[in-house]
């Protein structure tokens, strides 16, 4: 498989200085760490909000670092987790004494290793971490990386009320609170048309013949939960809303992504929005604001996820209010 890199083993430090040299103003990376924080790190008077995980999910998560969103993003290698001291050394850069939130994709990993790290923090005098825990894919309730469900897409819209918060100046159990309220009312189903592959291993996580599709993957390059003769567009967008209606069985109005896995034509992706804003129409629901585009990906992945935010006032407020990062802005 041709790759635009040099070492594999320097893949996530080069990527990580790249970000640096093209964002310079906005950005820095702790010295001798994976870790990049806003440039302005720690922010006087506000929580710090943090996240992180394996690399190959680009832009997540350094690329929502900024005002109104993140303020702290550590990168493990390729869909490895940080390690418990990279993470300790962000929430400790992030602190400014208002007390650190951590959000956290449910994979066994991520968790254990943001748990270590909080203790490690505490000991080094941050005196208040809280965590939220994402587990927004509806298509599988435990996998090979996960004690129940995974987190995915959902988790930008985390960020986004969380930061958002953070930089209105709510404390830090008013950051955790519009975080969780976020994560209980989110939900996201995913397809591939193709396997991810890894810049060490050099060929597909998995084998999916040219008439076949995969229904349910996870962001890991993980197998979905069935595959499938290949579809139309309308079909596999029914299937995924579905799943993603089915569970959440929102009311009103909603917030929606339309998420690219790394290798879909932004063209392809509009094409599913316009049967997925369709669906929801026809299930009694009104699309407050929808995001189109790669938010969080698999590597070089053709295939698509759809997510689903549940509103209400202070949702929307929250995800209006003004953010400047990389990746995303209001």
């Amino acid at each position: 498989m041709k790759k635009l890199i040099n070492d594999p083993s320097e893949y996530v430090d080069e990527m990580l200085d790249g970000m640096i040299a093209a964002y310079p103003d906005d950005v820095r990376r702790l010295p001798d760490t994976n870790v990049l924080v806003r440039r302005d790190a720690p922010v006087d008077g506000t929580v710090g909000v943090v996240s992180g995980g394996g690399s190959g999910h680009e832009p997540t998560h350094a690329g929502y670092l900024g005002p109104g969103m993140l303020d702290g993003a550590a990168a493990g290698e390729v869909f490895t987790s940080p390690t418990a001291d990279e993470l300790s050394e962000m929430i400790r850069a992030c602190d400014a004494g208002e007390g650190v939130l951590c959000v956290v994709k449910n994979y066994e990993g991520d968790v254990m290793n943001f748990d270590t790290a909080a203790e490690m923090a505490e000991m080094e005098d941050v005196s208040d971490i809280a965590q939220v825990v994402v587990n927004d894919d509806v298509a599988v309730e435990d996998s090979t990386y996960t004690s129940g469900r995974r987190g995915v897409c959902g988790t930008i819209f985390v960020h986004k009320v969380a930061g958002a918060m953070a930089d209105r100046g709510g404390d830090l159990s008013e950051v955790q609170r519009v975080a969780e309220k976020a994560v209980d009312n989110v939900a996201t189903m995913g397809m591939a048309l193709t396997s991810c592959v890894t810049p060490e291993k050099g060929e597909p996580t998995f084998d999916l013949g040219e008439d076949e599709m995969e229904i349910g993957i996870g962001i890991h390059g993980e197998p979905g939960v069935k595959r499938e003769d290949i579809a139309s567009a309308d079909e596999i967008t029914d299937q995924l809303t579905g799943g993603v209606l089915s569970d959440l069985d929102p009311e009103g109005e909603v917030a929606t992504i339309v998420n690219g896995m790394g290798g879909t034509p932004l063209s392809e992706l509009f094409i599913v929005n316009r049967r997925f804003q369709a669906k929801l129409d026809e299930n009694g629901l009104e699309t407050w604001n929808t995001w189109v585009g790669e938010y969080m990906t698999s590597l070089d992945m053709c295939g698509v996820s759809v997510t689903v935010l549940d509103l209400d006032d202070e949702l929307k407020e929250l995800l209006e209010h003004e953010a400047d990062t990389p990746a995303f802005s209001v």
